[in-house]
């Protein structure tokens, strides 16, 4: 079983303004709503693979009320826990470029997220996958994860993947999580850099990541494709398929379902970061998540 943790998840506005001006009022050319969140995401790209998922998280107020209707109108199986305040909002802006302005969120308190552990106790075992991926709110601190993990360190064989940015990240990785998936910028953030690395020093950086504690690391460079360093001392690279940037939101989420889809299936760590490199750009060509058909092709042009 495949379970995903959102602790801030989202109801998205997306918003179309042709030649958006500052300053003015601005029409909308279109705008839709969807539900958000990088764990959320992570669980619908899964089901549409095929691959049996359950999504947990928090949720809040009106907007939280919007999330669970969405989720169970897409057929997703979640397990959402009521907390205080509203779950936020997000609008993205479609115009010359894409400009994303995030809400804050619900307000999570400790007691909350011991109410998440003993659910995750009742249901993890040895095999199952743990995928907790996202932001926190305000009221955690960028030790959350690391919590999490701590507590639910007894339950033995349980494959953890985390993508996440800065010390929300890294304070998990003496946990030993099976993957981490931070992108080219979060990961040149973590290490200081100002300039981005040749493709050895993106290897390098990896490795260090590595020697804290990941067990595999895949960099999401975009439009560059993806390098990867695996437990078995390989080091990958991919190139993504070219095409017309519709929405980036959700592709580095549909890399890791993608991967982790592939890996399951074939336990080949090339050939899950190339459907996972796929499936990050199909999803980048779309206005939503991708499908299996649209991935499976994008990967037909990588070949």
């Amino acid at each position: 079983m495949i379970y995903t943790v959102t602790f801030n998840p989202s109801l998205d506005y997306y918003v179309q303004v042709n030649n958006i001006k500052s300053g003015i009022v601005n029409r909308t050319a279109s705008e839709r709503f969807s539900v958000g969140g990088k764990g959320i995401n992570v669980s619908l790209a899964l089901k549409e693979l095929d691959e049996q998922t359950l999504a947990l998280g928090f949720v809040a107020g009106f907007t939280g009320d919007y999330i669970r209707e969405k989720v169970a109108e897409l057929g997703l199986e979640h397990f959402f826990i009521e907390v205080k305040g509203k779950s936020r909002i997000n609008v993205k802006i479609k115009s010359n470029n894409e400009t994303d302005i995030n809400g804050i969120g619900a307000d999570v308190t400790q007691s909350d997220v011991n109410k998440l552990i003993r659910k995750l106790k009742t249901l993890l075992k040895a095999g199952d996958w743990l995928i907790v991926s996202g932001s926190v709110p305000s009221s955690l601190d960028d030790t959350a994860y690391a919590e999490l993990f701590k507590k639910l360190k007894a339950i033995e064989g349980v494959n953890i993947v985390v993508d996440a940015c800065g010390k929300l990240l890294t304070n998990t990785l003496k946990y030993r999580p099976f993957l981490i998936k931070p992108n080219i910028y979060e990961m040149c953030e973590i290490f200081g850099l100002n300039a981005i690395p040749d493709i050895e020093g993106i290897y390098a950086c990896a490795r260090a990541l590595q020697n804290q504690g990941a067990r595999n690391v895949i960099v999401s460079m975009g439009s560059s494709g993806a390098a990867m360093v695996t437990e078995t001392k390989q080091a990958l690279y991919v190139r993504a398929a070219k095409g017309q940037l519709v929405n980036s939101v959700g592709a580095g989420d549909s890399m890791i379902a993608g991967f982790i889809h592939e890996y399951i299936n074939s336990g080949n760590y090339f050939s899950a970061l190339n459907f996972a490199t796929a499936a990050g750009s199909a999803c980048a060509f779309t206005k939503n998540l991708a499908n299996r058909a649209q991935i499976e092709y994008v990967e037909s042009l990588m070949l």
